[in-house]
């Protein structure tokens, strides 16, 4: 560890998020709705604590190496999160507790979109653009916003990229220096967030609603404006310019870059990951739209609306981003329980969707396969295959590796929940939806989580930290060999 390179870095990256203080701050001071000195206060504390930390190793030059990329990213999100709940703890117009205020700024950092807040509605102007603006700073990852300007400071930045950025193979750069991958992404990501906003702004959302749901529509994050989410504009043409961009969102940034560079959609058309997302996402909406007409038949209820908000729900719960349009933990048969699956296996490696990713399931799927012939041919050599390219066997490993270790934390985390009082519809699904950076889940929590107390809260802050930086990036910390030099 070289301590001098990690507090520069923190340093840097404290008086970084300060400056995103600032714009709701100024949003109070327009509005006159009362939150504004929380928001400068926080702004000054973070910016001397900051600049307390790299005054004093600001001629440090140390590169950072791999472990101390890990801890930066790990330690760096826990300081986040803190840092987040400062102005919703120190604002007095809608009182937060300590708990629930860190509980909705790690929900909003992880953009798992879960929420402890009844009255969304009647909460200040600047808070609710505040919650927006903390899910798309999550969206793609504050990190890698900091790591396109920190090689200006002389920091190193490929440690931290390779830690932060979500999915199973990180090592691909989009272009040779790693300060302008960084960026490259970011252009996307503000250019699509830009597209959004203009389309929801077209199709009859107020500018603030529009801007602040194409925050959390690109970054898969679900917090809304309004309680009653999307739901709230009744408009089938929002919630399907909603579907396209949540989709677009949940697919591999790596491939929207190449499809821009090359100004062709054949990084689209033949990537295997995107191709089976949406086909299980095509298929999963058909079952529900199925499953919604049956049911509906059978107890002559409309059916005109049906199509829509099954199609919905299920790009929502697919890509994790977890907007609702109406009461789907009522829905039928299997359809909720079906939704929390597909949650979990969630969208595209390299995107801002949580979940265990496609390219996961999909190589774990196809060594399934190998086993079953190498039965029938023991002494085949059977190469997995992405697309036309043999994936190399430490990927194998250390996707079983992940898929160990997810299942191994579910239990521990939902065991945790059960003991404190919980029931197990709601602790299963309240963990699924915490790892998965989900949002909804079903039982006593499928609204908000505003009926269950503060242990299970903090337990969903440990779950949903985890689900953000996929498990490993945490957990090595706690290993002994991380420390020894």
């Amino acid at each position: 560890m070289h301590p001098d390179a990690v507090q520069r870095v923190l340093g840097v990256l404290l008086m970084v998020f300060s400056l995103t203080m600032l714009p709701p701050g100024l949003l109070s001071v327009a509005a006159a709705d009362g939150a504004a000195t929380a928001f400068f206060m926080t702004f000054a504390a973070l910016l001397s604590l900051g600049a307390l930390l790299w005054l004093p190793v600001r001629q440090s030059r140390r590169e950072l190496r791999t472990r101390d990329g890990f801890f930066v990213v790990a330690m760096f999100w826990v300081v986040l999160s803190a840092a987040g709940a400062l102005p919703l703890i120190l604002q007095k117009v809608a009182p937060f507790s300590l708990v629930d205020a860190l509980f909705e700024s790690v929900s909003g950092l992880t953009t798992t979109g879960a929420t402890a807040v009844i009255g969304i509605d009647q909460l200040p102007i600047s808070l609710r653009y505040y919650r927006q603006q903390l899910q798309w700073l999550g969206g793609m990852g504050i990190i890698v916003l900091a790591v396109a300007i920190l090689p200006m400071l002389g920091i190193g930045g490929m440690q931290l990229y390779r830690a932060e950025l979500p999915g199973p193979v990180k090592d691909g750069k989009l272009t040779p220096r790693i300060a302008e991958t960084a960026k490259a992404l970011w252009y996307i990501y503000l250019g699509l967030t830009v597209v959004c906003a203009v389309a929801y702004w077209l199709a009859g959302m107020s500018v603030f609603d529009a801007i602040g749901h194409a925050f959390t529509t690109i970054a898969t994050g679900g917090f809304s404006t309004h309680d009653a989410s999307i739901g709230y504009f009744d408009s089938a043409l929002i919630e399907m310019i909603a579907v396209v961009f949540m989709l677009m969102s949940a697919l591999n940034y790596s491939l929207h870059f190449m499809a821009w560079r090359r100004m062709s959609t054949e990084p689209w058309r033949h990537d295997p990951e995107l191709v089976t997302f949406l086909s299980a996402v095509a298929v999963v909406c058909v079952l529900a739209m199925g499953g919604l007409f049956i049911y509906q038949a059978a107890h002559d209820l409309p059916l005109d609306e049906t199509w829509h908000h099954a199609i919905f729900q299920v790009v929502s719960f697919a890509t994790t981003t977890g907007y609702t349009t109406a009461s789907y933990y009522v829905w039928p048969a299997f359809l909720p329980v079906l939704l929390l699956f597909i949650a979990v296996v969630g969208g595209c490696a390299n995107s801002t969707s949580g979940g265990l990713k496609v390219v996961r399931i999909l190589l774990l799927w196809r060594q399934g396969g190998r086993e079953v012939m190498r039965l029938i041919h023991p002494q085949a050599q059977i190469p997995i295959k992405i697309g036309n390219r043999p994936v190399n066997e430490r990927v194998i490993d250390a996707v079983w590796g992940f898929f160990a270790a997810y299942v191994v934390l579910f239990v521990i985390l939902m065991l945790s929940l059960l003991a404190m009082g919980l029931d197990q519809v709601t602790a299963f699904s309240a963990v699924a939806s915490g790892l998965a950076n989900l949002g909804p889940a079903l039982g006593d929590v499928a609204a908000n989580f505003a009926s269950v107390g503060d242990g299970p809260k903090l337990v969903m802050c440990v779950a949903m930290i985890l689900g953000r930086l996929e498990l490993f990036t945490l957990l090595v910390l706690f290993t002994p060999a991380f420390w020894r030099r």
